[in-house]
């Protein structure tokens, strides 16, 4: 019988990897939009390994506070909500948004040492953010979320397909995608003819024109414009919070949107994500049809994540992928994102220096062109 004996060239590639790290990311992270903590009641969030209340008093300014009374550990998101403070329901102890017992309805005075943690919070452009810092200090004024254009003008759509949903992985699977240009093809029915990415400071951005995959693309209705591509400049502030200026070319015109892409950990082994996207009126659709557009592409961006999941959710972790000449710059862009879970005394120019990276597309373009030709000519 026959037998092999690999010699020292088949040494086989190990996957590395270490267990995901305990510590959460330093940064803003978006838990949602405003209106669905405002209604003067406590939320309950799982967020960075413990539990949140999430309320609006009679100020409506919303505040972030630690979930379990101090007093005899009673969870504060299942109380009551009075005047500017949230109320314990075990003793009803009160709190208020600064962390500070703000009365104990039974007792002659309140405890000097009564406090607990409050969770610096951001409202802005319909979205709540709180502030994550192993080390407590306060967010500085450079890291802010940008503002996002359109969010709140009439000129364009509500949020449309404004979606939650629990990953049961850690959350760098989800940062990995921002340097990954060929799972477009392969995942999502498109791909790229340019794509670059440039990290700097807190900020990883990338950028990329992509085309539509014939060979998948459903039919256009009569009289319906037909998707032939897009473009997008899309961008992470912080460790969990993107920004995607996505413009749509269709045969007839083209369509401005802006996509939503968040998370925040709720521990090292899961993350919410959250999504959505707004859109831009246009002249070339009356109000209904804008809106049906609208939803449409909602419906498209959430089959894009849940195709992204499924696959996060069967992958293995791996620390030392093995990459192409093709791939993007995974080992520059994790650099960058270490930034986030070291003190900030530790954070190295390495992780913050400008850095700038386009593939070559010319190779991906001319495979994928041919396998969707490939495609076509098989069905007739």
């Amino acid at each position: 019988m026959a037998t092999s004996v690999p010699n020292s060239d088949d040494a086989v590639r190990e996957i590395e990897a270490k267990d995901a790290p305990t510590r959460f990311a330093r940064g803003w992270h978006c838990l949602g939009l405003s209106r669905e903590f405002n209604d003067g009641k406590p939320h309950s969030i799982t967020a960075f390994g413990t539990k949140l209340v999430v309320f609006a008093g009679e100020s409506g300014d919303l505040k972030v506070l630690d979930a379990y009374c101090r007093h005899m550990g009673g969870d504060l998101s299942q109380g009551e909500v009075k005047g500017d403070s949230v109320a314990c329901p075990f003793h009803d102890w009160r709190w208020g948004g600064n962390g500070k017992c703000t009365g104990i309805p039974y007792a002659r005075r309140v405890p000097p040492l009564a406090r607990t943690r409050s969770w610096p919070t951001l409202d802005q452009d319909g979205m709540l953010f709180v502030y994550n810092d192993p080390e407590g200090k306060p967010p500085p004024p450079e890291v802010a979320p940008p503002r996002i254009l359109g969010a709140t003008s009439d000129e364009w759509t509500d949020w449309k397909g404004f979606k939650q949903t629990i990953v049961q992985t850690n959350c760098r699977e989800l940062i990995d995608n921002n340097v990954d240009m060929a799972h477009f093809f392969y995942i999502h029915g498109s791909f790229p003819t340019y794509f670059k990415n440039v990290f700097e400071g807190h900020v990883s951005a990338q950028y990329m024109n992509g085309m539509s995959r014939e060979d998948i693309r459903p039919p256009a209705k009569d009289g319906q414009p037909q998707l032939l591509g897009n473009s997008s400049a899309a961008a992470y502030y912080g460790p969990s919070f993107m920004i995607d200026e996505l413009t749509y070319h269709y045969d007839k015109f083209d369509l401005e949107s802006i996509l939503l892409n968040c998370h925040y950990p709720i521990d090292e082994n899961s993350f919410v994500l959250t999504y959505g996207v707004i859109v831009k009126k246009s002249e070339h659709l009356d109000a209904a049809a804008a809106e049906q557009m609208a939803e449409n592409m909602g419906t498209f961006i959430t089959r894009g994540f849940e195709q992204d999941i499924e696959i996060w959710r069967n992958k293995a972790r791996i620390d030392n992928p093995l990459l192409c000449e093709q791939d993007g710059p995974v080992y520059q862009l994790r650099r960058w994102y270490e930034q986030f879970y070291v003190d900030a005394a530790d954070v190295t120019n390495d992780m913050t220096d400008r850095f700038e990276y386009e593939l070559d597309t010319s190779r991906p373009v001319e495979s994928w062109r041919q396998e969707v030709a490939d495609n076509m000519a098989a069905r007739q």
